[in-house]
């Protein structure tokens, strides 16, 4: 067997263990994601050719603990502690009632997915956005009876857009970096492929939105204890970064909840306290995958991939498929849509001198296709987290990720088609 096909072998292990035993179970439940990725870093380490045991231990060990996971863990760890504090004190709820007040019914869907578009536009990234707005979401899906995957599903779809448009996410510097092109460029060509697929959603949901009713609440909102999330929303909008948020958000729960009456100090410190520990699993998962993503790495996986899709290309509407296919198995390898742009980026540069594709055109390609394979996999941050926060199974979400989709279609069809036109003053 080709040593890179043995070294891919891990992803179709954990797909057979965590989705298709699931599937056959009828329970998304039955497989803990925690256990398939035990099992399946067990196997990714047995198959690690040429190192020794020791070896392949630290490798994965190293995968497992390399800054950017980290660093996504130190997330998990202060939005658990953020929520769970402020669930507690209230907060959510008092957020939820604001909106029911805010927006009738017909709106609720439309109005969580502008939110999420704005939001993640405004602070470039998914993440924080799903930290933001997914406690919210199932707070709504649960007030108006409606389906909390799918309500969830509106967050995650809308986290996306901003995660590939705003001018300050990870995704879009990167893209613009590796294909040499301007971000305001970009941005334009980008727009172009992506906006009918968000106007699109943006119908749907006012269409599907129309039959949900809205609990009527002539309650009173407590605004000082919306505050916590309002203080969240805006110090996020203004570049704060996300860990800096996160305390922010983590200490004015405490104070308004103390004040309030809602817990003393060590009801505050035992609401973070289990809020940490809800993100137990999702801390372990992150780490078993960064440990699977470096043995297939090391393996020659991603390097099998490469040389796959580049074997066949013949002109410019090929080559854009290929770097968009490219870009997305990277990403299933690596969960991660920066690690995955960055990889793929110099061999896209590439294929897109070589078959006059336009830098603009690459940028887009590379920052949307990658968005699209991190919002469909089961164990990327953004699903896990919004799983965490929702009491779900990932898996349960994916059918509702109506953007994700329908932006994929439409890149498809921009590639197909060959737009948008582009010229030197575009």
């Amino acid at each position: 067997m080709n040593p890179g096909f043995l070294a891919l072998s891990p992803i179709a292990v954990f797909l057979v263990i965590y989705v298709v035993a699931s599937i056959i179970a009828h329970d998304f439940y039955a497989v803990p994601i925690s256990v398939a990725f035990l099992l399946t870093s067990i196997y990714a380490i047995a198959v690690t050719r040429g190192l020794s045991l020791r070896e392949r231990i630290n490798l994965f060990s190293r995968g497992a603990g390399q800054p950017d996971i980290l660093l996504m863990i130190w997330i998990f760890i202060l939005a658990g502690a953020f929520a769970a504090s402020a669930k507690a004190m209230g907060s959510i709820d008092a957020t939820v009632q604001l909106s029911l007040q805010l927006l009738p019914g017909n709106m609720l869907l439309a109005g969580l997915f502008l939110s999420a578009c704005f939001i993640s536009m405004s602070i470039g990234t998914s993440v924080g956005t799903v930290v933001a707005l997914v406690p919210i979401a199932a707070g709504v899906a649960q007030a108006t009876q409606t389906a909390t995957a799918f309500v969830v599903g509106v967050v995650v779809g809308g986290a996306f857009f901003g995660d590939n448009l705003s001018f300050i996410s990870d995704t879009t510097i990167m893209a613009t970096r590796t294909q040499g092109c301007r971000m305001s460029d970009k941005f334009r060509v980008n727009s172009k492929i992506v906006m009918p697929a968000s106007l699109i959603v943006l119908a749907l949901y006012l269409i599907l939105g129309a039959h949900i009713h809205a609990p009527h609440t002539s309650s009173s909102v407590d605004m000082l204890k919306v505050l916590p999330y309002v203080v969240v929303l805006i110090t996020a909008i203004a570049g704060l970064d996300v860990l800096l948020v996160l305390v922010i958000g983590i200490l004015l729960s405490g104070a308004i909840g103390i004040g309030y009456g809602d817990y003393d100090l060590f009801g505050w410190f035992g609401a973070i306290g289990n809020g940490i520990l809800g993100m137990g699993e999702l801390i372990i998962v992150t780490m078993l995958a960064g440990g699977v993503m470096a043995l297939i790495r090391e393996g020659g996986g991603i390097d099998l991939i490469i040389r796959q899709l580049t074997r066949h290309v013949r002109g410019p509407r090929g080559a854009e498929l290929t770097i968009g296919g490219l870009v997305m198995l990277t990403n299933f390898c690596t969960a991660n849509n920066t690690v995955a742009i960055l990889t793929v980026g110099p061999i896209a540069r590439e294929i897109a001198e070589r078959f006059g594709v336009d830098p603009r055109k690459s940028a887009s390609i590379l920052d949307t296709f990658s968005c699209l394979a991190q919002a469909i996999i089961p164990y990327g941050a953004q699903l896990l987290m919004a799983a965490s926060l929702a009491a779900l199974s990932p898996v349960e979400i994916i059918p509702y990720l109506y953007y994700p989709f329908i932006m994929g279609l439409c890149a498809i069809a921009a590639i197909l088609f060959r737009r948008p036109k582009l010229s030197n003053n575009n």
